[in-house]
């Protein structure tokens, strides 16, 4: 299903199922082996929680959440908000985390992307350079297992000539193909070559109200990032009425530059090379009483 979908989208494409290689090594260095055991997708709360206006109350932890999705000590990737409440700033969070289990505390791997307030650039930091705790704040797309090795889909992309990123054709692909019924997928894929669109949340909060799609680009800080970006995504085909965000996709690098991934910049030369796993269980934590569709993509 995938490989023929993405052939509409990109010059080449090839996709099979394949040992999952050693995580703990370049480029990824995470803290588990793998993505497999027991899969799961977590969408906690929400963009609601941020536009049209903040509400910093919202602080969650990825320990907490394990325990909510009923797989304590699962292995954490996905894209979510930085706690304000402990970064004192707004920023984005790269969550890569092995959370705390009986035997063992948390191995936090994440990232945080904020603007440098030295030069308004990209400042990416290792979270446990400086914190030693699992939050995040206002909204997080997550995808958990137990961190094992085992059978992945490995999806290669090499040359873009349509129009949708990466992510969004995977997604529209199971769309089409999967109708009514909801495929959610979660792994890590790396930009090999090329460039991408990459969004940074400001380190302050809108203080006017953001109401439309419009209004959240012109507050978010956009720039052009090269690869190798090593990306964490979350994907779900289809709401079956949860309020879902349908994807997101956070990224870093080993080379000071990471964020929300929007598309490759560089459809010509742009190689994507993603390890990926569908999710048996989808859990909705914290849903927004009161929700918009502004500020999704």
């Amino acid at each position: 299903v995938l490989q023929k979908g993405l052939k509409e989208n990109f010059a080449d494409a090839e996709v099979s199922v394949v040992d999952c290689p050693d995580l703990t090594q370049e480029p990824f260095n995470f803290p588990a082996k793998g993505i497999c055991g027991k899969p799961r997708i977590a969408d906690v709360g929400g963009v609601p929680y941020l536009i049209p206006v903040v509400q910093k109350e919202k602080v969650y932890d990825l320990n907490t959440v394990a325990k909510d999705i009923e797989l304590p000590g699962a292995f954490i990737l996905g894209a979510g908000a930085a706690s304000s409440k402990v970064l004192g700033v707004n920023a984005e969070l790269i969550p890569i985390v092995q959370t705390k289990s009986e035997k063992k505390p948390a191995v936090n791997g994440s990232y945080i992307a904020q603007i440098n307030p030295a030069d308004k650039g990209c400042l990416l930091e290792k979270y446990s350079s400086k914190y030693t705790d699992c939050e995040f704040g206002l909204l997080a797309n997550l995808y958990a297992s137990e961190g094992q090795p085992g059978k992945v889909i490995e999806v290669k992309a090499n040359g873009r000539t349509g129009e949708l990123n990466f992510v969004s054709c995977l997604r529209q692909i199971l769309e089409k193909h999967y109708g009514e019924k909801p495929v959610g997928m979660g792994g890590t894929f790396v930009i090999q070559k090329g460039k991408a669109k990459i969004h940074i949340m400001p380190p302050e909060f809108s203080a006017c109200p953001l109401n439309t799609d419009e209004d959240v680009n012109n507050w978010l800080k956009f720039f052009e990032m090269k690869a190798p970006l090593i990306c964490q995504t979350v994907i779900v085909s289809r709401d079956p009425g949860f309020d879902l965000r349908m994807e997101h996709t956070h990224c870093f690098s080993h080379h000071g530059e990471g964020g929300h991934y929007h598309q490759d910049t560089s459809p010509d030369s742009v190689q994507y090379l993603g390890y990926l796993l569908p999710a048996e269980l989808l859990f909705r934590i914290d849903r927004p009483q009161e929700t918009h569709l502004v500020g999704r993509d």
